[in-house]
């Protein structure tokens, strides 16, 4: 069965931006893919999603996804090759950032398989070359916090570049975006091979260990314990994580230990700047 033509044909033209009005069209595009949900089998529920989130990606600015300031590693020129190496390994990124006395003075980015590339056989051993970060430096994109993601991601993928810095009004930097970052605001989180498979749920001698995303029913389901807040948002929130931010009123750091109104206990194993990815969840304390 193929898929409704009227839902391509809006989405093909509010991308190759033919619509007047993209809110308009936005809003077009929005009720045919519920119409599809309806009438039609042949979307997924996947690839629906994935529509939804490409409308709100037009919406959604830098600021909105970038990795803040505190939270970037990066190379200062001078490092030598065998610290910088060392520094990729702790970071487990491909590309970092180069800067010359902080990061408000950026001079590129630096790629690991450059730095890999530098090593020479000696002795039946290898060893790094002479050389610093500044000798394999690559031009690195600046952009605004209010910039669009989606112009951001069409001027990565225009000149070749993954990484830019977030740089405010004053010329400091402010974050980091990668190109993974912004597809997934599209696709969702995409694992690589340095991504530690995380543990759904599992029970400790305090209570639980979950995901952030485990839903409150699965959860329900599988411990007894509901743990829906009864409140206004409560149509709203369907994740552990989800469940937790909206206790806090923002996304908490690693550590964080946030009360639920049962007794419970939230304890943050593992977050980001966008959202939580593990937690504990505490039985209450006998009285």
């Amino acid at each position: 069965m193929s898929e409704p033509p009227s839902l391509w044909k809006k989405l093909l033209r509010f991308l190759g931006g033919e619509s007047p009005s993209s809110a308009a069209m936005r809003e077009s595009i929005a009720e045919a893919i519920q119409e599809s949900e309806r009438e039609s089998p042949a979307l997924s529920a996947q690839e629906r999603v994935m529509l939804a989130n490409l409308l709100r990606f037009g919406e959604i600015r830098v600021q909105d996804v970038m990795v803040p300031r505190v939270e970037i590693v990066a190379a200062e020129q001078s490092m030598p090759l065998s610290e910088l190496v060392q520094l990729f390994r702790d970071a487990q990124h491909s590309r970092l950032p180069v800067f010359r006395e902080s990061l408000d003075d950026p001079t590129g980015l630096v790629h690991v398989k450059d730095v890999l590339a530098r090593l020479e056989p000696t002795d039946g051993h290898f060893r790094f070359a002479e050389g610093t970060a500044a000798g394999l430096r690559r031009p690195i994109l600046f952009a605004p916090p209010s910039m669009r993601a989606l112009d951001l991601l069409l001027k990565m993928q225009a000149t070749h570049t993954h990484l830019a810095l977030v740089i405010d009004e004053y010329g400091g930097t402010d974050g980091l975006v990668s190109i993974e970052d912004l597809i997934e605001e599209i696709v969702g989180d995409i694992a690589d091979e340095h991504d530690e498979e995380g543990v759904r749920l599992k029970a400790d001698k305090d209570g639980f260990v979950a995901d952030a995303r485990m839903d409150l029913d699965d959860f329900r389901r599988e411990t007894g314990i509901d743990l829906a807040c009864e409140d206004e948002y409560e149509d709203e929130i369907d994740s552990l994580g989800g469940l937790v931010t909206s206790l806090l009123g923002r996304v908490p750091q690693r550590g964080e230990i946030v009360a639920h109104p049962g007794g419970y206990e939230f304890e943050v194993l593992e977050a980001d700047p966008r959202r939580i990815r593990s937690l504990r969840i505490r039985h209450p304390i006998a009285k």
